[in-house]
């Protein structure tokens, strides 16, 4: 059984790699993974607004940056398609594809460029967007969507252990890992990096929700099994870490 000690030391620079002296699969010059998750053809792709159409947020950063918080208290107003669109952008969005397609420069930082996170989204109240479940994808700035969820917010609030402001917000940001991204590089370090992007991310969507007067709490309590049940992933090779409730500022 660890101890209090060793989970420490998981916060430490290459300790893990020493501790365990091994090769990752990026030094045994194993394939890479996939930077994204593949889609069917049968799937309905949206296409989200360009980045380009983003000019119109023009918030003080300073005055962002001072008004961030969270938010649990939410009106019943809408976020629009394009704020949705944004804050997608914000956290996930890919300006650059490097190494012949196998690593990608988005706007957060990722160890090794490795960016482990899938962003689904739980729609509640976005307009010109059906209620259900949507994943994004990060390479074509697109959306996939994965079908209604019956029961949602029920569902909802139970997954997430029945903290209210969730189930009644416009929308839940979920990421969910793909250790093999950064395992692939990185082994039993990987844990940490993971842990780190998934600060990065949630910090970008906090700041791009506040400029647009929307609001944000982040989540780290919630039932596994069934978070994952929600968003469709299998637990092992892809599992929650994270989600975040948005909706209107009240």
């Amino acid at each position: 059984m660890m101890t209090r000690e060793d989970y420490r030391e998981i916060l430490k620079a290459n300790t893990l790699r020493e501790l365990y002296d091994v090769k990752t699969d990026q030094d045994k010059e194993l394939p890479q993974p996939d930077v994204q998750k593949p889609c069917k053809e049968s799937d309905l792709l949206i296409d989200l607004c360009p980045a380009g159409d983003f000019e119109g947020f023009k918030a003080s950063f300073l005055d962002t940056l001072k008004g961030r918080k969270s938010r649990r208290k939410f009106s019943e107003g809408q976020i629009s398609f394009n704020e949705l669109s944004f804050m997608l952008w914000s956290t996930q969005g890919v300006k650059k594809i490097v190494n012949s397609g196998y690593a990608t420069l988005r706007t957060v930082p990722s160890a090794g460029a490795r960016h482990p996170f899938e962003t689904y989204i739980i729609a509640q109240n976005v307009q010109g967007l059906d209620a259900g479940l949507y994943r994004y994808l990060p390479l074509e700035h697109k959306l996939v969507f994965l079908g209604g969820i019956p029961d949602m917010s029920e569902r909802l609030d139970d997954a997430t252990l029945n903290q209210k402001f969730i189930a009644a917000s416009a929308l839940t940001f979920v990421w969910a890992a793909v250790p093999y991204r950064t395992e692939w590089r990185y082994e039993h370090a990987a844990v940490k990096q993971i842990a780190i992007d998934a600060g990065h991310i949630c910090q970008n969507l906090y700041l791009a929700a506040e400029a647009i007067g929307a609001g944000v709490c982040a989540v780290a309590a919630y039932d596994q099994d069934r978070m994952d049940e929600l968003i469709g992933v299998d637990g092992k090779e892809e599992f929650t870490v994270y989600l975040a409730a948005v909706g209107r500022q009240a």
